[in-house]
């Protein structure tokens, strides 16, 4: 009970500063990935192999966020745009199209915008303000300054976010067991080893959202696409992904406006989602027809 009366006091205390509340939150973002997932074909890849995909695909994993907010909308935006000419292979290309650009969101009206690039061409994904069955914890640490509480949910995964994919099933034996937080999508191939490493991995169905929120900023705001909660959203963290927010700037004299982004062509989530898939696919077919076996080079349409 001691906690539900620490937060039943912070919540009271903060009600009256809500109304006119601005501020920034500077967030570290770090994600991991599994490089045994992606050796593919009948080939063991290198430690120095792994180590010289992970330096490339760097600008992916490791980034920094600014969240401008109010009492009610949000925009969220890199702060810094890494060079990714490096490349990274195919796998480093299908996560950058799961990086969004800024990111708005109205949690009064339940409408989020973000701009995404993908390909060389720009989207204007409109969607709604994720809407997840968050679960309030009874545990609390101190982020910084901050009392920060903990909440859990459950989220549905994209099938075609590969930010998220791990090694299938059956690549490789007793090592890649399935959790129970971590569903995996059917896969035509369950046992065999294929020479298209999109073969070889797969997307959970669903991960567990653990969130730890502070009620002294008192916004339903968070970093991405998150929200919902009684208080900013300090550490978030999602599959191989942790948000860790490093400073906050409360009413700040100069910070970006909060306004929808207007750049790309407006789409649905689902539409940008069919347009992902479709060139998703395109490019697998390309891979098997320059490299795969009985490949005869080109792939189509070359």
């Amino acid at each position: 009970m001691k906690i539900y009366t620490v937060l039943a006091a912070l919540l009271l205390t903060a009600v009256s500063l809500a109304q006119n509340i601005s501020g920034q939150a500077f967030y570290e973002s770090k994600t991991t990935v599994d490089m045994d997932a992606f050796g593919g074909g009948n080939r063991e890849m290198s430690e120095e192999m792994k180590k010289m995909i992970m330096q490339r695909m760097k600008s992916y994993l490791e980034k920094t966020y600014i969240l401008t907010f109010n009492s009610k909308e949000s925009i969220y935006k890199e702060e810094v745009k890494l060079e990714t000419g490096q490349g990274g292979g195919p796998m480093a290309m299908m996560m950058g199209s799961f990086t969004p650009g800024a990111q708005y969101k109205n949690i009064e009206t339940g409408n989020m915008v973000e701009e995404n690039e993908f390909f060389g061409k720009e989207f204007l994904v409109t969607d709604s303000v994720a809407s997840l069955d968050w679960k309030l914890e009874k545990e609390s640490k101190q982020i910084g300054q901050y009392v920060a509480f903990k909440a859990t949910a459950i989220k549905k995964v994209d099938p075609n976010d590969f930010s998220m994919a791990r090694p299938r099933r059956g690549v490789r034996g007793d090592r890649d067991k399935k959790t129970k937080d971590e569903q995996p999508e059917k896969s035509a191939k369950k046992d065999s080893i294929s020479d298209d490493p999109m073969d070889n991995i797969e997307v959970p169905k669903e991960v567990t959202v653990t969130a730890w929120y502070t009620p002294q900023v008192p916004v339903g705001h968070g970093p991405g696409e998150y929200a919902g909660l009684p208080g900013l959203i300090l550490e978030l963290n999602v599959y191989r992904t942790t948000l860790l927010c490093s400073k906050i700037v409360m009413n700040p004299k100069e910070a970006d406006k909060i306004e929808a982004p207007t750049k790309g062509k407006e789409v649905t989530r689902e539409e940008y989602r069919k347009i992902v898939k479709e060139k998703t696919d395109e490019m697998r077919e390309n891979f098997r027809g320059r490299g795969g076996r009985g490949g005869r080079g080109g792939g189509r349409g070359m």
